[in-house]
């Protein structure tokens, strides 16, 4: 259990929590331990899906710049590596993830945020790529994620102004999937991730990695990609239960192992 991240799991849903106040920044620490806490998520098997939360004020304010200021051009290619990859452990979580967002999710925050497979937002949240505004640009996977959520030329606007976004005009362009009330945002996202909780974990992991896998390549591979996950479908026993009870029963009545 992390010192400022912890995974608390309850009712089948892994929550990955934040709490570095005043504003979370993402130390190298932080980053260390948002990695830990994915890993676990990952290969828990309690664990149905996973919600990223920063508390109830903040979700994530940035990286922590005084640690970065004076790193050298020698440290910091060393390290840059490592930054991207902390936060794809949460990227690659086999599960469906949800990042809560409540007050300001910017920079690293929000290319945290990337990572997870929706954003639900409070409606007083403030999103955004500034990091050119400290002379450099987005390290932790920003400049690749934004713009394959939103398209290059807005990513672009984003990028080069730096400027922070409003919730409703971040629901608007696709930068957030949901915007609620800012006290509901936690609930909102326990339901979109609760709905999930005894499902077929396999599948799951199965549609997840045909999704991002053929979203890296062109579309032919995609297609096999595509094919290789769905025959490995028929080797689980979930794809033996779910058809039997469609057949059975009908759609939407099967009882799931996970294997």
């Amino acid at each position: 259990m992390g010192e400022f991240v912890k995974l608390e799991v309850e009712d089948g849903i892994g929550v990955i929590r934040l709490d570095r106040p005043p504003m979370n920044a993402l130390n190298r620490q932080v980053q260390e331990e948002i990695r830990a806490a994915a890993l676990e998520a990952a290969g828990r098997a309690d664990v149905y899906s996973v919600i990223v939360h920063g508390g109830p004020k903040v979700f994530a304010a940035g990286a922590d710049i005084k640690e970065m200021a004076d790193l050298s051009y020698g440290e910091m290619a060393a390290r840059a590596g490592s930054f991207q990859s902390a936060l794809r452990t949460v990227e690659e979580i086999p599960k469906p993830t949800v990042a809560a967002i409540t007050g300001y999710a910017l920079g690293g925050g929000f290319e945290l945020a990337l990572c997870a497979d929706r954003r639900i937002a409070g409606d007083n949240a403030k999103v955004g790529q500034p990091e050119i505004l400290l002379g450099v640009i987005p390290g932790m996977g920003g400049t690749q994620r934004l713009p394959r959520l939103v398209g290059p030329s807005r990513a672009k606007d984003l990028i080069f102004t730096g400027r922070f976004v409003g919730a409703e005009e971040a629901l608007r362009i696709g930068m957030v999937d949901e915007v609620v009330a800012p006290d509901d945002v936690f609930a909102a996202a326990k339901r979109w991730a609760g709905q999930f909780v005894g499902g077929p974990a396999r599948a799951y992991a199965a549609a997840k990695a045909a999704i991002d896998g053929g979203l890296d390549t062109d579309l032919g591979s995609g297609l096999k990609l595509e094919s290789q996950l769905f025959a490995a479908m028929f080797a689980t026993e979930d794809q033996k239960t779910g058809m039997a009870s469609f057949i059975e029963h009908g759609p939407g009545k099967a009882k799931f192992s996970g294997r």
